[in-house]
């Protein structure tokens, strides 16, 4: 599901997009639990009524029957026969894809509210399959869409079925079909009512009787959920909008030497950190391997002190951390998310050319970054036991060491290896941090707020900005060098969406 709507998000780049224009692809609620099948159906196909899956069908699968009718007619020409066959094929084929989705439960739910209520709900139902009855009084559970089983392909298969079956004793010149009289004589070209644009049925004449031959076939679809009120379904909200966080984080890191020239040794170091976070959340907007996720983290962090020690001589490591090769130190946080279609915030360099002149390339170029970007090498993997995404690029960390009250005070040792002697420094430094694969154990979601646990496996390197003060005073300032670590973080996150 997930390579199948990347590869259809790059030949068609309003693929994602598109889905928002309007519900065709959903059920319409029933207004009512005493509304039954036949007035349900002529509710859907009714002039005014919001586009939706079943109004679709039944419009294009007329379309089809009207067409197939002509072709039983004797005295066609072949060439005007093969254009009514293929455009009567292209009808009923683009009617059944909407019949299916009668079929997947995130689309029996029935839909409202804004796209990320809608598209919650959605996601929430096709997993975890609630039990509905068909119209035909049938009790099933359903799932739907990336959770579709073997049961829920033979349900929709028999719908199918019946429907194709329809249309084939229309074009044999057999069957309850030829019974009745088409007020409308079918063209040779396919049905162009467009499901992309239209919000709303348009007026349409349809044959006394055919509403029969539809209620044969959606008989055994689900009955949709009820409208908003009493009795209604629960609703689920995805993760799609403005936001505002708490992120509290530990960390471990390995560090490969210290601030001094001469201190070429490892040794690791662990922190925690804390931060606000201001975003928009646009997580898994196509599916689960989509991460348009943008934000803005403002926090702080406090560091203990480094296990290794200013020097490896014999004898340092019983002063414990005292002669930490960097001792405990605190850091104003700041940190960076945003997607990319090729390189690293492409779209912040792209927006001042392309919004003024061509918006819409800015949007499919957006569209395409929030699902992996021009190369997929960056979209999630959701798996059974989590989520694993491939980052580097997306996210930055900015750490600044030794802003907070005063610079931090530490010792750098300086000389020649063996013969090193050690001064006592102010230290400012600058750490850039570079997630590099993250993976998600767990992600809960309500109505309006939404939790998960975040490792990320980084890079970072810790550059040296100002070294100042010497002791004693007539001491020389040391030559530094930044520290390259690895490490892991783990964030717990937490987001109320507005």
């Amino acid at each position: 599901m997930r390579d199948a709507d990347l590869m259809l998000q790059r030949v068609d780049p309003e693929y994602a997009s598109r889905a928002a224009a309007n519900s065709v692809h959903f059920l319409l609620a029933r207004p009512g639990h005493e509304t039954d099948q036949d007035t349900y159906v002529e509710t859907c196909m009714a002039n005014g009524c919001e586009l939706n899956a079943i109004g679709a069908y039944g419009w294009y699968h007329v379309s089809a029957l009207r067409k197939a009718r002509r072709l039983a007619a004797a005295g066609l020409h072949d060439s005007t026969r093969n254009r009514l066959a293929l455009s009567a094929l292209a009808d009923e084929a683009f009617a059944v894809h909407f019949l299916r989705d009668a079929f997947a439960s995130g689309h029996v739910a029935g839909t409202r509210g804004d796209a990320a209520l809608r598209k919650g709900t959605h996601d929430y139902y096709n997993e975890y399959g609630p039990e509905v009855h068909s119209w035909d009084g049938r009790s099933m559970i359903l799932k739907g869409d990336a959770w579709m089983r073997d049961e829920d392909h033979a349900r929709a298969a028999r719908a199918v079925r019946t429907s194709f079956e329809q249309f084939l004793d229309a074009a044999g010149g057999r069957g309850p079909v030829n019974d009745f009289r088409f007020i409308e004589t079918a063209g040779v070209t396919p049905d162009t009512l467009d499901t992309c644009i239209l919000e709303s049925m348009p007026e349409r004449t349809i044959e006394p009787g055919v509403g029969r031959l539809l209620t044969k076939i959606l008989v055994t679809t689900p009955v949709p959920g009820l409208a908003e009120g009493e009795g209604e379904l629960p609703r689920f909200r995805a993760e799609i909008g403005p936001f505002i966080g708490v992120v509290p984080a530990a960390r471990a890191a390995m560090l490969f030497g210290g601030f001094g020239e001469v201190q070429d040794f490892s040794g690791a170091v662990g922190g925690l950190e804390v931060s606000v976070r201001l975003g928009l959340g646009l997580d898994g907007v196509m599916n689960e391997s989509g991460d348009a996720l943008v934000f803005l983290d403002l926090g702080f962090r406090l560091d203990a002190a480094s296990s290794s020690n200013l020097t490896e001589e014999e004898g340092f490591e019983t002063f414990g951390s005292i002669f930490a090769a960097i001792p405990s130190r605190s850091a104003f946080t700041t940190r960076v998310r945003m997607p990319f279609w090729l390189l690293p915030f492409d779209l912040i360099l792209a927006a001042p050319i392309l919004l003024p002149t061509d918006p819409e390339a800015y949007t499919r170029m957006a569209v395409m970054a929030g699902n992996s970007g021009l190369l997929p090498w960056q979209a999630g993997m959701a798996t059974s036991f989590g989520r694993f995404q491939f980052t580097l690029g997306r996210e930055v960390g900015v750490s600044l060491f030794g802003y907070f009250k005063r610079p931090d005070r530490l010792l750098i040792t300086y000389g020649k290896p063996g013969d090193a002697d050690a001064v006592l420094v102010s230290l400012r430094s600058v750490q850039l941090e570079f997630p590099v694969l993250e993976y998600m154990p767990f992600r809960t979601f309500s109505a309006d707020q939404g939790t998960s646990l975040m490792i990320q496996l980084y890079g970072a390197v810790d550059i040296p900005s100002i070294v100042s003060d010497p002791s004693p005073r007539d001491a020389p300032l040391p030559d530094t060098q930044s520290v390259w670590q690895i490490g892991l973080r783990a964030a717990f996150r937490w987001r109320h969406y507005f």
